[in-house]
């Protein structure tokens, strides 16, 4: 087998690149918020950002305020190669900025505070300063002030919210969301199909989690390395994760791990977990705020803001893996074990894993793509979660769009189409997923069905 291709440097964020291109030309003063978990691709997208331009790139630590204004002071000094800041000491932040703002003249200069909320740790008065500095100097300046940070509760309850000192002072924002499913496929070009997307059932969009598994090895050994033995990258990730945006994470764990043991509904989840379904939704309204968790209900419901239909799951797919596999058996993983578990617990799952998987790419292909086969715009996206029918879509003018997936017999397909029809007025239109090796960035070839062709 020859050696595996190294994945593109840059992988399913053209847009966003571009977006901030579009900011960084606009020839105006520009305040941009980003924020999204760790681990998304933030700090590499504002690094793509700053190259071949003229920028200031600060990543912020949880130090001292004093030392990271001297390390700003330094991270100015190179950017702008200026000699004369060498000796310079700044009092506070708002001076800083201020001497960044005169320093970039008619020119312009893009400034990153990365991992500001480590900066607001040390000064709880900061987003004070940075507003004083945007209005008296910042917005008739040249400066495109880039504030970027991983806890999102933080960014959105200081930055973003009404209450901020920042509140209004933003000229865009973003959150950045983990990759699309088919954006994942360029991670892994020499491994086959079923590889490919387990890959994706295990890790989910997240690109440094991606970026981790090696395509040089198998998919055993890359779950072995990294996430079934005490020393991998990823086998304390999620704890890591959750502590950085949760005070006491002990019952979330319980929640999650619930949930990913199939518990979906809020009574059941409770029952589980050993908490009432008030302190249980409590919980669940933090998790779905963090988008860790969402509710979903089924495109059938007549009623969905009022349904008891809904359920929950976990939103993120190795958070998911972490609290169905590798939280319960942690006692055999820390004790060498990992093997044992890959085999006795991870593999026979595989199935399970990848269907549901599987059903992701659907949902991406009927949001972005299936408009221009069904001639109408969709609106909704659901799953279903049928032998036939994997997957359900709403145009704009109501019709529903069945997504079909698999080899059924016609007495299930007309089944399942049954259980549907009652919640649609019009005819169901159907689209047929068959699966093919991936080619530009699909797993399916996707084509029009009728049950005409069911009954031949």
């Amino acid at each position: 087998m020859p050696p595996a291709a190294s994945p593109p440097p840059f992988i399913g964020r053209e847009r966003e690149l571009d977006v901030l291109a579009e900011l960084a030309d606009s020839g105006r003063a520009e305040l941009f918020v980003l924020l999204g978990r760790r681990r998304v691709g933030k700090t590499e997208l504002l690094q793509r950002l700053c190259r071949d331009r003229r920028a200031v790139y600060f990543l912020a630590a949880q130090v001292r305020d004093r030392d990271n204004l001297r390390a700003f002071q330094r991270a100015l000094q190179e950017g702008l190669r200026d000699a004369l800041l060498e000796n310079v000491e700044f009092p506070d932040w708002a001076a800083a900025l201020t001497v960044a703002a005169e320093r970039a003249g008619d020119e312009r200069l893009i400034v990153v505070l990365d991992e500001f909320p480590y900066l607001c740790e040390a000064n709880r008065g900061l987003p004070s300063l940075v507003q004083r500095f945007w209005d008296q100097h910042g917005k008739d300046s040249s400066m495109m002030l880039v504030l970027c940070g991983s806890q999102v509760s933080f960014m959105e309850r200081e930055v973003l919210a009404e209450r901020s000192p920042l509140f209004g002072r933003r000229t865009a924002q973003r959150r950045l969301e983990p990759l699309a499913p088919s954006a994942t496929l360029a991670f892994f070009p020499n491994w086959n199909r079923t590889d490919r997307l387990t890959a994706y059932a295990i890790l989910g969009g997240m690109p440094a989690y991606l970026r981790r598994f090696d395509t040089n090895r198998s998919l055993d050994e890359n779950l072995m390395r990294e996430v079934l033995r005490p020393e991998g990258y990823l086998f304390d990730e999620v704890q890591y994760l959750l502590r950085t945006e949760l005070q006491n994470p002990a019952t979330y764990n319980s929640i999650l791990g619930a949930i990913a043991q199939e518990a979906e509904r809020v009574g059941d989840i409770a029952l589980t977990v050993g908490v009432d379904s008030p302190t249980a939704n409590k919980y669940l309204h933090v998790l779905r705020e963090l988008r860790i968790v969402e509710r979903t209900v089924p495109l059938t419901d007549a009623d969905p803001l009022r349904s008891r239909r809904g359920v929950y799951r976990i939103s993120d797919r190795f958070l998911s893996f972490h609290f169905r596999h590798v939280q319960p058996n942690l006692s055999m993983i820390e004790a060498g074990r990992g093997a044992q578990v890959l085999e006795t617990f991870i593999r026979p799952d595989f199935g399970r894993l990848v269907d549901a998987a599987r059903t992701d790419f659907i949902l991406e292909h009927l949001r972005t793509k299936a408009a221009d086969l069904v001639d109408e715009e969709i609106v909704e996206v659901g799953r279903f979660c049928g032998s036939a029918i994997k997957a359900l879509a709403r145009t704009v003018s109501g019709a529903c769009v069945a997504a079909l997936h698999g080899e059924t017999g016609l007495k299930t397909l007309e089944q399942e189409l049954g259980q549907v029809q009652g919640s649609f007025k019009s005819e169901i239109r159907m689209l047929r997923y068959r699966d093919r090796e991936p080619s530009a960035g699909s797993l399916f070839e996707v084509s029009p069905y009728r049950l005409t062709e069911a009954r031949r």
